[in-house]
């Protein structure tokens, strides 16, 4: 215990120390130049979405972007440069289609462009159209009506864009119900996640988080709700204090790796620790039976993990004018942001939402690709904060190799 006392004391000073951090982007799905077009420089300027919200009992979003976002001028295609659904498939081994489960995502504040921004990302990345004249696609307030929205915020706004492209990204064959509360006060996020879970979603996708605290008990049934599986974001700081709600122990709390293709292995693809990804050993969940690690006598965070670094970042697009000044459009994102909608979409994909859990993950340890080297803090290369062989606290069991490790087959 002193030892894991000790770890937990250094991680807010390895915090400030790992966003600093910058991997190489040359893993990213860059296409070809079409005819005539001149490449855009990549920017190594890397901003949060949601600012440095530190008020007790409100969360913060945890994204991150960066531009470009397209790889290309000059021509009348705008190429995404990120990662795409092609590219998730090929790496975590995932079919195109599967079930029809209705994801819940949940954020804060309106988010105005959300429809249309939506239809772009899936026809240009091959996807058929989830609009709401079809049912594919529904945005409701916290208390389940498409009237009054809340005031958007840029940064929120989005934020919500990459949640409900990324989550139909990996689930293309689902329905999306966008939740949006009336503002990032966590009783308030907590109350949209019920509309959703009122409204049919058995899978809830949640890329925000607050610093763990002893009010937190007032929400966590919401999140452990019987019958649906809430998938959470594990921070974006590094070793640091674990981050509500991914902490509950019923809850599928999602780390971050950087993702680089990796020619001439047999999976093709390689992912190490992202230097950002969130992992904790709480100071009020106790441990779950499903967890073994030896350190963290309470829950450690987190579970499983997907590419987070922006580094190594996934496409978006979004149109609405955002706090960093970056242009609208195709924008690179990351962040466990990113990796919580795309694993929310797995589980949705394999149709099992409303059975799963994360010890089910744990009990099917084969089915993701161990994340090895990497590290998002000071902590004597323990598996804490380091990639190691094995479970390891910032990516979990690792990444999904296919379904089985999501409820799928």
């Amino acid at each position: 215990m002193r030892r894991v006392r000790t770890l937990l004391a250094a991680a807010a000073t390895a915090a400030a120390v790992v966003l600093g951090g910058a991997s190489s982007s040359s893993g990213m799905a860059v296409p070809p130049a079409p005819a005539g077009a001149t490449a855009v420089p990549e920017s190594a300027v890397v901003t949060p979405s949601c600012g440095t919200e530190d008020r007790p009992g409100y969360a913060r979003c945890l994204s991150r972007f960066r531009s470009p976002g397209t790889g290309f001028t000059g021509s009348r295609v705008a190429v995404p440069r990120g990662f795409g659904p092609a590219q998730f498939r090929a790496a975590y081994g995932l079919p195109a289609t599967g079930a029809r489960t209705t994801i819940g995502v949940v954020v804060a504040f309106d988010v105005p462009k959300a429809a249309a921004d939506l239809a772009v990302y899936r026809r240009t990345m091959g996807l058929p159209p989830c609009t709401t004249a079809t049912g594919c696609f529904r945005k409701v307030n916290q208390r389940g009506t498409t009237t009054p929205l809340p005031a958007p915020d840029p940064g929120w706004a989005l934020e919500g864009s990459m949640d409900i492209q990324l989550a139909s990204a990996t689930c293309p064959t689902c329905k999306i119900l966008l939740v949006v509360a009336d503002d990032n006060y966590d009783l308030s996020l907590a109350a949209a996640t019920r509309t959703a879970i009122r409204l049919g979603a058995t899978v809830l996708s949640h890329s925000y988080g607050t610093y763990e605290y002893g009010g937190m008990w007032g929400y966590r049934d919401t999140y452990e709700r019987a019958g649906t599986i809430s998938v959470a974001a594990s921070g974006d700081f590094g070793f640091d204090r674990a981050q509500a709600p991914a902490v509950f122990s019923k809850v599928l709390a999602v780390g971050g790796t950087s993702l680089r293709r990796a020619t001439g292995t047999p999976r093709g693809w390689d992912e190490n620790v992202w230097s950002g990804a969130g992992s904790a050993c709480s100071a009020y969940v106790p441990k779950p039976a499903y967890q073994r690690d030896p350190l963290c006598k309470m829950r450690t965070v987190a579970d499983v993990s997907a590419v987070a670094d922006p580094e190594t970042g996934v496409a978006v697009y979004d149109t609405y004018p955002n706090q960093q000044g970056l242009p609208p459009g195709w924008l690179i994102g990351g962040g466990t942001s990113a990796s919580a909608p795309l694993v929310a979409g797995m589980v949705a994909l394999a149709g099992s939402g409303a059975a799963y859990s994360p010890a089910k993950a744990y009990a099917a340890r084969a089915a993701f690709w161990d994340v090895v080297g990497g590290r998002n803090g000071q902590c004597a290369g323990d598996y804490v904060c380091t990639g190691v062989p094995g479970y390891d606290a910032p990516s979990g069991l690792g990444t999904p190799r296919g379904l089985a490790g999501l409820g799928g087959r």
